[in-house]
């Protein structure tokens, strides 16, 4: 019984090997009937398919080793319950339970790297390749497979070298013919760019023309205007030197006047000053004499003489005082 795993792998096989082509009898003429897989790429599938059989049989001998270790340590005994063979059997099928799992996880993993291989040679020639899913469910197809197995697949026969090899060998078949194309492409698009480069030289020189022609019909009119123009500005020119002319005698006139005026006014403020200063001793005089006069009258000595009675009372009084707080 063949694996689907591999059925499926063996489907997107075929996918992947056509997809960049258009006519499969150009690019590959040793062609099956069934698949139109080469010689090169039908030894590939037959090593991956020798390797997942190789895989299979591993893991069903696990299995088989699972079913022989319970004959060997359970089914000691002629009679048993019920309970015990359900024992029995649950722990069985935990055992073959996690195999397949196991199995069926690693051959999904085993896939993707194969496919990681299949994808990082196609994208050296940057090729990108699709697969149609539902294909895989496809049961024609896999009962195409299931034939190719047992009629073609032959474990015993010397495989090629070149498919021994631990990595795919890259898509040359159609290379040259993809670059050829890109070329064409390439190339296509260069006539374009350069097509499109000669239009915007083109274009370039006309606007240079016309700008040429614009400055040259400025130059004109500016020249035509340029005496009419000149002569007005001359007569403005003079005017303002006129105006601005008046304007700095009345300023210089002004600036005199204000310098005859300020030296005036300086001297009369220093007559002012010698003035006031006069006037101050003669008043400090006056003061004296008023003061020596006062003190020369009866009424001041008197004054005086009463002051100074008073105070002579006033320190006998504080010197009573201080005796009176001693005491206390």
């Amino acid at each position: 019984m063949l694996d689907p795993n591999v059925n499926a792998l063996y489907l997107i096989l075929e996918t992947f090997i056509f997809a960049p082509c258009h006519d499969k009898t150009l690019h590959y003429p040793a062609v099956m009937a069934d698949f139109g897989f080469n010689e090169h790429h039908q030894n590939e599938v037959i090593n991956y398919m020798r390797f997942a059989r190789s895989k299979r049989a591993l893991r069903l001998k696990t299995i088989d080793s699972c079913f022989q270790d319970l004959k060997d340590s359970r089914l000691i005994e002629e009679t048993y319950t019920v309970d015990e063979v359900s024992d029995m059997l649950d722990g069985l099928q935990v055992l073959v339970r996690g195999e397949v799992e196991m199995e069926l996880i690693n051959t999904a993993h085993t896939n993707v790297l194969l496919l990681r291989q299949l994808f990082s040679q196609a994208e050296k020639f940057y090729l990108r390749l699709q697969t149609d899913i539902s294909e895989l469910e496809n049961r024609e197809l896999l009962e195409q497979v299931a034939e190719f197995e047992k009629t073609d697949f032959k474990p015993n026969s010397k495989v090629n070298q070149e498919s021994s090899k631990p990595k795919l060998a890259p898509l040359n078949e159609g290379v040259s013919e993809l670059l050829q194309k890109e070329i064409s492409r390439l190339q296509e698009d260069n006539d374009k760019l350069k097509a499109r480069l000669r239009t915007l030289e083109s274009q370039a020189m006309s606007a240079l023309d016309d700008k040429s022609k614009a400055e040259r019909a400025l130059k004109d009119l500016q020249k035509s205007q340029g005496d009419h123009q000149f002569a007005m500005c001359a007569q403005e020119i003079a005017n303002l030197e006129g105006t601005v002319a008046a304007m700095q005698a009345d300023f210089e006139k002004t600036l005199n006047a204000n310098v005859a005026s300020q030296k005036d006014l300086q001297d009369s403020l220093v007559s002012a000053k010698h003035d006031l200063l006069r006037v101050q001793e003669q008043l400090s005089l006056a003061e004296k004499e008023l003061e020596k006069k006062f003190q020369q009258t009866a009424a001041y000595r008197n004054m005086k003489e009463i002051l100074t009675k008073k105070n002579e009372q006033i320190k006998d009084l504080r010197k009573r005082l201080q005796r009176y707080e001693s005491d206390e």
